[in-house]
């Protein structure tokens, strides 16, 4: 007997053995069988969708669930456009800080939205003597005030009170991390949020780390979330490379670096698992710090590499020696160059066809790097809606030549490139559905198209956000497709996005999402 058989619904498999069915079984959390294979079999529990459309739940390749969840607690000034506006909202936690000299944390800072960067003496005017750190949307720098700069040694690096990557790190480390509680209970809050837009699994796009690291047990808070039921979807763990220290392994295996034990890529389960060594080699537009190879339209300088080149290099072919799947952070074409360059050489050193490696964001390849991509394997793992909500500035920062070349599809896809979805949340907005009508349409908010001969079909951007994540995270024998034996994950939508009209499929409804075959919120049948 079935657990559950779904029935009287549209269901688009993405498996072309099968694309399309009417009725699903269900049963232990798996796909038991499709239309005629189950439409009589007895089932505990039979669902009507009443017509609805039905997709392989969504999966997100690049998420920070921590960061998120954090961000839905923490004091905002997103939507102030006026200086002055921003440092009322500032004055205003001051005064209501009664701790002397305590930290006060902001988020929503981007300073494209005022014009230009706050400074640390307007922050000096409002603080009160408290430590001020306002985190900008992308996560690759700050803005901190005299109280902060006066606890960082006196080399490092900053603009009138605005610190970028590194430096940003540096201030970060000045306070407490978060405990492992306080972790759990983000991370809960951000899984509900990725679920309710039809999202089933996601990676966690760096754990541990400087940047975007929040304990150096971070890990445990996975655990935590997951053992008091905080972590309803399926999350795999990228880990920061700052972890990997040298050990002295058996010369036969060849691994000069490793985390501890040797712990790599494919450790786990399939709730939680460790996926792929993150590697950061440059910054990020928003912030005007992702590495080109020539400078920003307006600007006189072509953004930074994280760390000499040589010593990037150096650790994306050390996590390849230690076994790892690696997903390199290469938004900027010079930054690209160079992890291309250093995977070519790891798999010189040490051939692994089926590693899997990954450049997350690809922001801005040039025409001669796709082949590149191609050669050595590598998935392209962008995020569709930075330009469906920055694709006026990032057009203008780049100019005409270079535009059409951000956060490419049909280039990828026509020369052989896996292109895997994802959102980068909560740089971004996070909804599969919104990145796809973007895919299809290339349209930021304005209505302005980038690149549009970079546009994809609805197929294919849907397969971005099923079949290619699920590689790209390799679960492709679980996940991915609506196919007898993978797990019952599904998202429940409200029309199907291959027959409205391209304009509205970041509208759709999503109706139900299931994980093994539950649907969340409610309790097991």
């Amino acid at each position: 007997m079935l657990c559950k058989r779904l029935t009287n619904a549209r269901f688009l498999t993405m498996d072309p053995d099968h694309p399309v069915a009417h009725d699903l079984g269900i049963w232990r959390g798996r796909i038991a069988g499709l239309d005629a294979a189950v439409t009589s079999s007895p089932a505990r529990e039979v669902i009507d969708l009443q017509g609805a459309t039905v997709l392989p739940g969504f999966i997100d390749a690049h998420v920070h669930l921590a960061w998120t969840g954090l961000n839905e607690n923490t004091l905002s000034i997103a939507g102030r456009t006026r200086i002055d506006d921003v440092l009322a909202v500032v004055a205003q936690a001051a005064a209501r800080e009664r701790a002397p000299g305590a930290w006060l944390s902001l988020v929503g800072y981007d300073q494209r939205a005022l014009g230009r960067h706050l400074t640390a003496t307007e922050l000096d005017t409002v603080s009160r003597g408290h430590k001020v750190f306002l985190l900008h949307d992308s996560g690759h720098g700050c803005v901190v005030n005299s109280a902060v700069l006066d606890l960082l040694p006196a080399d490092i690096p900053h603009e009138n009170g605005f610190l970028a990557e590194g430096a940003m790190g540096a201030a970060r480390a000045l306070r407490l991390p978060y405990s492992q509680r306080e972790l759990a209970e983000a991370i809960g809050r951000a899984a509900r949020t990725c679920l309710s837009e039809g999202v089933t699994a996601c990676a966690e796009a760096g754990i541990g780390g400087t940047l975007f690291g929040h304990s150096p047990v971070e890990l445990g808070a996975y655990q935590l979330a997951r053992e008091e039921g905080l972590l309803p979807l399926r999350v795999q763990l990228m880990v920061s490379a700052e972890r990997l220290r040298p050990v002295s392994a058996h010369e036969a295996d060849g691994i000069p670096r490793a985390l501890d034990l040797g712990l790599r890529t494919g450790f786990g389960d399939d709730r939680l698992s460790v996926g792929a060594l993150k590697i950061y080699t440059d910054g990020g537009m928003m912030a005007r710090t992702a590495a080109l190879s020539r400078p920003y339209e307006g600007l006189d300088h072509a953004g930074q590499l994280q760390d000499d080149p040589d010593a990037l290099a150096d650790t994306i072919v050390d996590g390849h020696l230690a076994g790892w799947q690696l997903a390199v952070h290469a938004i900027g074409d010079r930054a690209a160059d160079l992890a291309l360059d250093a995977l070519e050489r790891a798999q010189r050193l040490r051939p692994r066809p089926h590693a899997r490696h990954r450049i997350e964001h690809a922001g801005l390849i040039r025409p001669d790097q796709l082949p590149r991509f191609a050669r050595l394997g590598v998935s392209a793992v962008v995020q569709p809606n930075f330009l469906r909500f920055f694709g006026d500035d990032y057009a203008a920062i780049m100019g005409e030549e270079r535009a059409p070349w951000l956060y490419r599809g049909r280039g990828f896809l026509d020369h052989g490139v896996p292109l895997v979805g994802s959102s980068d949340r909560p740089v971004t907005d996070g909804s599969p559905l919104r990145a796809v009508q973007f895919m299809v349409e290339r349209a930021a908010e304005s209505g302005r198209v980038v690149g549009p001969e970079e546009g994809i079909t609805v197929d294919e951007a849907l397969r971005a956000y099923t079949v290619a994540g699920a590689h790209a995270c390799h679960w492709e024998d679980t996940l991915g497709t609506l196919t007898p034996g993978k797990r019952a994950d599904l998202v429940v939508l409200g029309d199907d996005p291959r027959r409205v009209d391209t304009a509205r499929i970041g509208a759709i409804e999503v109706a139900a999402t299931y994980v093994d075959g539950r649907e969340t919120g409610k309790a097991a049948s």
